[in-house]
């Protein structure tokens, strides 16, 4: 609404302007003067084209033709903008210039007319048409058909550069899901079968050992439950890299935490659940993995360091899901940790905007603590892989580069330079053009000696008398004393010279 507001305050005030440069002929003509009442129409005629070059740019083209007939110099030199406005609207080249030869047609047409009216010579008429349909119809017109032809080029840069983007970015996402696809694949071949292998070991082993050897039989526990988290853990991964687990499915539903606290219980820690609220069958599945993975690895850690500890695995749902697992004391001495679990977890909860804590309670023991979000709002995926994953907007028509303020300002004022140039020469006349004579210079004219060129061209145009064809000077030195001199129509020659009184 406010580009809007802004074109039409910059139509105004050139209209305005328009207006302003042609009602100066009304009290200095540079020509051969002429009713008010035309001076006056052709200003309304050259501020009206301005806006209407806007809405009917053909029309305001073709309409600038008229200007031509009437001798008023400062309502044609504005023509330029209307002529340049029109240009850069009109899409079609053969139309553009189809309508440029018409208003070159009409405006030779009625530049005869007034150049019959002013009793021009064939050369004057032929100069004057030529300078106005090449400097201020034929110029502008095709700097404006050069801009006009430059904005919907830009635009199809613009989308074209889009969808380049757009392209560069789904590549990329492409790309990196194949190489996690790659890896999963790799890792699943290569380690789950030799992990499977080790489980299925280790339990034989166990039987063996419990029989044989009953002093080994704790560690060969210990490396089948090794063997199991691990196994655990490499599905996890696969999950995140895109691939399909086992649990994936049911992630993070009261069942799958029910199995992870049974096989905890199974490998023999105390262990036991809480769980209040609806179930997370239907929760987001990012959700769920994160429940997941925190009762799983918090369990792990209980299994590596508190082994022999009274373990609670609360999980509450309302309007957040709490998930909270609280060992006590152990017999065992505790283990250093290297903290890269508990490290992941929080990252993990952060991630679906979340909150997690590890801390240890008041007495003994430890516990982790995550608060979920039901409907988490941030992607799972950042850093440098990610980033590429939005295409960077696009440059639109409104964003305004250096290059392309100078390029189409220098393209628009160049089309201007003839219309400006000439207007203010015109003003210059009119202001300074002098059109007072003294008495000997009066005295010099002689009747059918003198040509009106010779009177003009030195003292300017004069003010229209009551006389057809006659037009009065100040006389230099007197403030209630005109010359007013007559000329033929047809001759241009002087034909009465008198003096007369204010």
């Amino acid at each position: 609404m406010m580009i809007r507001v802004n074109v039409k305050v910059r139509d105004g005030l050139w209209a305005a302007g328009a207006l302003l440069l042609a009602l100066v002929t009304l009290v200095a003509p540079l020509g051969r003067p002429v009713h008010w009442w035309l001076v006056v129409a052709s200003a309304l005629w050259a501020a009206a084209l301005v806006p209407i070059s806007a809405r009917w740019p053909r029309w305001a083209l073709v309409l600038t033709a008229p200007l031509n007939g009437v001798n008023n110099l400062l309502a044609i030199a504005p023509t330029s903008l209307v002529v340049f406005r029109s240009a850069r609207s009109i899409r079609s080249q053969g139309q553009l210039w189809a309508l440029v030869g018409v208003t070159a047609v009409l405006q030779a047409a009625f530049g005869g007319l007034h150049s019959w009216r002013a009793g021009d010579s064939l050369t004057e008429y032929l100069l004057g048409t030529l300078f106005s349909v090449v400097f201020l119809l034929i110029f502008p017109a095709v700097s404006g058909a050069l801009i006009g032809r430059r904005k919907p080029l830009t635009q199809v840069l613009m989308e074209r550069n889009d969808y380049l983007e757009h392209a560069r970015a789904l590549t990329a996402s492409t790309a990196r899901s194949a190489t996690r696809a790659h890896i999963a694949s790799e890792m699943h071949d290569m380690l789950s079968h030799r992990l499977r292998q080790l489980t299925a070991h280790a339990g034989a082993l166990e039987q063996s050992a419990a029989e044989q050897a009953p002093e080994l039989r704790e560690q060969v526990e210990l490396i089948r439950r090794t063997s199991a988290v691990a196994m655990e853990e490499l599905r996890e991964i696969l999950g995140v890299l895109g691939t399909s687990a086992e649990h994936d499915e049911d992630a993070g539903t009261r069942a799958d935490v029910e199995r992870l606290v049974a096989a905890s219980a199974a490998a023999g820690l105390s262990v036991y659940l809480e769980w209040s609220g609806a179930d997370l069958a239907d929760a987001d599945a990012r959700l769920r993995r994160a429940v997941h993975r925190v009762v799983r690895e918090a369990l792990t850690n209980v299994h590596k360091h508190a082994p022999s500890a009274r373990t609670r695995v609360s999980v509450a749902v309302t309007d957040r899901v709490r998930v909270e697992v609280v060992n006590g004391p152990s017999a065992a001495p505790r283990g250093a940790g290297t903290r890269r679990g508990l490290i992941g977890l929080e990252e993990r909860v952060a991630l679906i905007g979340g909150s997690f804590l590890a801390e240890v309670p008041t007495g003994a023991g430890f516990r982790v603590t995550a608060s979920l979000p039901l409907h988490p709002v941030v992607q799972e995926e950042t850093g440098a892989a990610g980033a590429v994953a939005e295409a960077p907007p696009p440059i639109t028509a409104e964003i305004l580069t250096v290059p392309r303020v100078v390029g189409g300002g220098c393209l628009a004022t160049l089309s201007l330079v003839p219309a400006l140039g000439t207007a203010f020469v015109l003003l210059l006349v009119a202001v300074f053009g002098r059109n007072e004579i003294t008495r000997q210079e009066f005295d010099e004219f002689q009747p059918s000696v003198t040509h009106e060129q010779e009177v003009t061209e030195t003292f300017g145009f004069g003010v229209p008398s009551d006389h057809t064809g006659c037009f009065r000077y100040h006389v230099r030195d007197s403030d209630d004393r005109d010359f007013e001199l007559c000329f033929d129509r047809n001759s241009g020659l002087l034909t009465a010279k008198r003096e007369i009184a204010r």
